[in-house]
């Protein structure tokens, strides 16, 4: 097939951005001609697969559902652009998406813009609903509600990642025809269990990669001195526990410093985020390390050297890319019970790898059950999750059932 994979954004760091690059990349493995159509400016820093990329000049407009810095473009969030700012950036990935006709299918990313930019195409296009659009841009605003509402009937199939997103999408947008339930997925071979000390050898190698970040002024880049600060705070074999993601009040990451002065374990805070201040403030006297950001390159070393990873979303999330990775690596994911989270826990079956979201006392107490787990209970728990990644959420698995309805 011949598939332009309509993106819009970037391709580094959150849910999205992994999900397009793992699909282009699996697309492309699989023999299929890939056009990634995204505004990323250093493609060359992933592993496409051989997917082709083109970045449309847009005008310097980049709508947005949560506000951050973009390189080379003025982020605004989608609810705040005037009709014609919307126009024009529709306008011009229309444009990109005509000049590279024809094709079997376009794969538009997130209700809006994906389903504006995939119904003016003209092409057959189906649309991923990825939950950040319509819990931060759409709910509430008629006006998007509508016209994602009317563009997504155009759409030849529509994917939710979860059973939740599913009910977001009709409470949200209203009744949509054609909704495949297809959950996003982690690459199996990436994220791995590993020895602890080759593991630990590998994330300071890699830290020690990192590009310069004086005074850890740039957030969106490791912080300065991550190789010798990792090598320190893991040494050892004490019981650690690791948060990555967003640093936003509401992905709960203060509830993980709070159970901390319960439990007896160290803790990794990877991300970044307007709340990193307060959480480090939060954490003084704790033995946590906040890191920046991290890449999957990091990570894969990263979460076999985790006892737990803990989701702690206090908002309702898709689906929880960042547990089924952990399972993956052989980290013990425990996720707050709710949305999309609550279906992870469901799949892994074991009802100490969850906790009732925002309770601290559940939360405390479902960690330090983990951390004092008999090493060959761990063990064994520890190869469950895994198991469960390997047949649930492996992208070559998701990127099949992706096309089933074209097929």
């Amino acid at each position: 097939m011949r598939i332009l994979l309509w993106h819009g954004y970037l391709l580094g760091g959150t849910g999205s951005n992994v999900y397009t690059r793992a699909i282009a990349r699996v697309w492309s493995r699989a023999g299929h001609e890939v056009v990634l159509v995204c505004q990323e400016p250093h493609p060359d820093l992933y592993d496409l697969g051989g997917a082709r990329v083109l970045r449309p000049e847009i005008g310097g407009v980049l709508p947005v559902f949560v506000l951050d810095r973009y390189e080379g473009v003025e982020a605004k969030l989608l609810q705040d652009l005037t009709p014609d700012e919307r126009n024009r950036f529709v306008d011009a990935n229309v444009a990109a998406l005509r000049e590279l006709a024809p094709a079997d299918l376009v794969f538009a990313n997130h209700v809006l813009l994906g389903a504006p930019v995939g119904a003016a195409s003209g092409l057959p296009f189906a649309v991923k609903a990825h939950g950040s659009e319509l819990e931060y841009s759409i709910r509430g605003n008629a006006e998007l509600a509508a016209w994602g509402r009317e563009t997504l009937a155009e759409a030849r199939a529509v994917f939710v990642g979860s059973g939740h997103i599913r009910e977001v999408l009709e409470e949200v947008v209203g009744h949509v025809e054609r909704v495949h339930e297809v959950p996003p997925g982690v690459d199996v071979e990436e994220f791995r269990p590993e020895p602890r000390d080759q593991a630990l050898a590998a994330l300071v190698a890699e830290a020690g990669q990192d590009p310069p970040n004086p005074g850890t002024a740039n957030e969106r880049l490791p912080d300065e001195g991550n190789a010798e600060r990792l090598a320190e705070f893991l040494a050892g074999d004490e019981p650690t526990v690791l948060y990555f993601g967003k640093l936003l009040r509401n992905k709960g990451v203060h509830l993980v410093l709070e159970a901390l002065r319960e439990v007896e374990a160290r803790a990794v805070i990877v991300g970044f985020g307007d709340y990193r201040a307060e959480l480090e403030a939060m954490a003084a006297g704790a033995n946590a390390l906040f890191t920046g950001p991290l890449e999957h390159r990091h990570l894969v070393h990263l979460i076999p050297l985790a006892d737990v990873t803990v989701v702690p979303s206090i908002f309702p999330e898709a689906f929880g890319m960042v547990a089924a990775e952990a399972a993956a690596g052989g980290s013990v994911p425990l996720v707050a019970y709710h949305s999309g989270l609550a279906e992870i826990a469901d799949a892994l079956g074991a009802e100490l790898t969850s906790f009732e979201s925002g309770a601290v006392v559940d939360l405390t107490a479902k960690l330090q059950r983990l951390l004092e787990l008999p090493a060959t209970e761990r063990g064994e728990l520890t190869r469950h999750v895994r198991r469960v990644a390997q047949e649930r959420w492996s992208w070559a698995h998701v990127a099949d059932r992706l096309l089933e309805p074209f097929t």
